[in-house]
C-alpha cells in the first residue's frame, strides 16, 4: 500500500486549494492508499488522528502588534517547528511520496529539504504564482502587476503588496529573497503539477524551465452535481466580491445591456460594489453568501455564469462546476479563464475590463433561443464527464507518481 504525505497550510475548505487538497486526500484513500495528512491547527479543521503532528495556528492577516509580527516573522519566511512536526512524521511512518500544496507563510518552504533528504519525491500544486510573485497573484493596486520580474522582488514591499502594509510586505520579501537564494523550489520540488496552460506559460516567461511543469486541470465530484440545462432568466456570478474579480464592470455592463443579474458571495469591496449598483439602477439582486445546495441551486436557475474577472486566475473551479450544473459560462478572455471556455459551445469570451464587450454579449445571451443555451449546457457538462472528472483526475495523478517511481 503506497503512502502519500500531503501538505497544506489548511485542513478544511477555506478555498480552491483546500478543496482539491482534501478531495484528493479522500480519492486516494478510497483506492487504497495511506494518506498522511500535515497542516496547521484551526478552530475550522476536519477532525483527523494526524492532528497531533499538526504545528500551531498561525495567522497570517491577523492584527498582531509591531512587535508580534516580528516574532512572527521567522516563523513564516523559515518555520523550524514544520520541520521539527515533518521530521516526526517521517521518523514514525514510511512515506512514499510527498504532495504539497499551499504552504507559504504558515508551514513555509523549510520543510522541502527535510522530505528531500530523506529521499521522497515531492510533487508541488501550484494553485498561485507565489514562486514568481512573492505576493501570489501578480496584481497590485494599479491592476496586473509583473514588477518582480527578473528578481526584482524589493517592489512587493515599495509597493506595499501585502495588504498594504509595510511589515507584512517586508517579510514577504524577505521570504522570497532567502529562497531565491537557497533555490528552495528549484532544488526540492521534482515536479510542478498547474491546472492551467496559461499559468505554465506565464513562470516559463519568468525563467522557468518548462521540463519542470505538468499540466493537470482541476475536478470536481460529477455525480454531486445535478445538472438543470434549461435557461433561467438571471445572469449569475459566484465568488469572491473584490475588484479584481471584474464586478464593476460587470455592472455597468449588465445596466447597458438592460438584464438581470445575481450576486453571490462576499468580500472586502461589497459595499463599493452595492454602491455602484444602487448609483446606475442596475438589476442586480444580492444573495449573500451560499454554498452546498443553495449555491448549487442558485446556478442551476440561472441563465448563464458570467465571469469577469480582470486579474490572472488560474482554473477557476467555478467555471468548472458551472458546467456540472449545465450552465454555459461568459468569460473575461485573462489568465487560465479562455482556456475552459469552448466559444460558442460552452460559452463566450470578452475582452476583460471591457463594458462595451461584456455588454454585447449579456445581450447576445438574453436573446438566445432557450434550445441553444440548453445545449450549451449539455455541451459543458459532457465536457466536464470527459475531461474534469475525479476519476480523470486520479488516472493523470497516478500517471505523475508513477514517473516518481511510486504506484
Amino acid at each position: 500500500m503506497p503512502s502519500l504525505l500531503s501538505i497544506n497550510n489548511y485542513y478544511y475548505k477555506r478555498g480552491g486549494a483546500e478543496a482539491v487538497f482534501l478531495e484528493q486526500n479522500r480519492m486516494f484513500n478510497n483506492i487504497g492508499w495511506k494518506v498522511v495528512p500535515f497542516s496547521m491547527h484551526h478552530p475550522e479543521n476536519l477532525r483527523t488522528e494526524w492532528s497531533r503532528y499538526f504545528v500551531n495556528e498561525i495567522e497570517y492577516g491577523s492584527e498582531y502588534s509591531l512587535l508580534g509580527k516580528i516574532v512572527r516573522a521567522p516563523k513564516i519566511i523559515y518555520s523550524l517547528e514544520s520541520r521539527s512536526k515533518i521530521k516526526k512524521i517521517l521518523n514514525d511512518y514510511p512515506i512514499d511520496i510527498c504532495h504539497i500544496h499551499n504552504i507559504y507563510h504558515h508551514i513555509s518552504p523549510s520543510v522541502l529539504s527535510l522530505i528531500k533528504e530523506h529521499n521522497i519525491p515531492v510533487i508541488m500544486t501550484l494553485h498561485d504564482l507565489k514562486i514568481a510573485c512573492p505576493a501570489y497573484n501578480m496584481l497590485a493596486i494599479d491592476g496586473i502587476c509583473e514588477r518582480c520580474k527578473g528578481g526584482r522582488v524589493y517592489n512587493v514591499l515599495l509597493h506595499r503588496c501585502i495588504k498594504g502594509s509595510i511589515a507584512l510586505s517586508t517579510i514577504v520579501m524577505l521570504e522570497a529573497l532567502l529562497h531565491r537564494m537557497l533555490h528552495t523550489y528549484e532544488k526540492y520540488v521534482d515536479k510542478f503539477v498547474v491546472p492551467s496552460k496559461f499559468y505554465i506559460n506565464k513562470l516559463i516567461e519568468w525563467g522557468w524551465d518548462s521540463n519542470r511543469f505538468i499540466h493537470i486541470p482541476n475536478f470536481v465530484h460529477v455525480n454531486h452535481y445535478q445538472p438543470e440545462y434549461n435557461p433561467g432568466h438571471s445572469f449569475l456570478y459566484f465568488g469572491r466580491l473584490s475588484r479584481e474579480k471584474g464586478l464593476i464592470t460587470l455592472i455597468k455592463a449588465s445596466t447597458k445591456a438592460n438584464v438581470q443579474l445575481s450576486i453571490v458571495g462576499t468580500g472586502p469591496d461589497e459595499d463599493e460594489i452595492r454602491q455602484l449598483a444602487q448609483e446606475t439602477s442596475a438589476n442586480v439582486q444580492f444573495l449573500g453568501y451560499l454554498k452546498g445546495e443553495a449555491l448549487q441551486n442558485a446556478v442551476r436557475s440561472a441563465r448563464a455564469v458570467v465571469l469577469p474577472s480582470e486579474w490572472y486566475e488560474n482554473a477557476p473551479m467555478s467555471i468548472i462546476e458551472s458546467y456540472a450544473l449545465g450552465k454555459p459560462v461568459i468569460g473575461g478572455n485573462i489568465g487560465g479563464i479562455p482556456e475552459l471556455i469552448h466559444q460558442d459551445e460552452t460559452g463566450y469570451i470578452f475582452t476583460s475590463g471591457s463594458v462595451e464587450d461584456l455588454a454585447k454579449i449579456l445581450n447576445k445571451v438574453s436573446t438566445i433561443a432557450s434550445g441553444k443555451l440548453a445545449r450549451m449546457g449539455r455541451n459543458g457538462r459532457t465536457l466536464v464527464e470527459a475531461e474534469y472528472s475525479e476519476e480523470k483526475y486520479c488516472e493523470r495523478m497516478l500517471k505523475v507518481y508513477k514517473q516518481m517511481g511510486v504506484s
